[in-house]
């Protein structure tokens, strides 16, 4: 099924909750922040949403310096 992440089309698993979206991804969900169609889902909740045709979501890195 078709969903937007950050501004791209993208085919993701059917039925498919963020938590596997993330690791589909290879994305460790310890250092992104999700946002599922306008909203900031915490961490906690990302095995309980589940991604549906059309969703928007924005993924923001951490990113770590010195």
């Amino acid at each position: 099924m078709d969903v937007v992440i950050n501004g791209e089309r993208k085919q993701v698993t059917h039925g498919a909750t963020l938590l596997e979206l993330l690791k589909e991804l290879e994305l460790d969900p310890r250092a992104v922040v999700v946002e599922h169609n306008a909203r900031i889902v915490r961490r906690a909740g990302l095995g309980e949403v589940t991604v549906a045709e059309g969703d928007a979501i924005e993924l923001v890195h951490f990113v770590g310096g010195g």
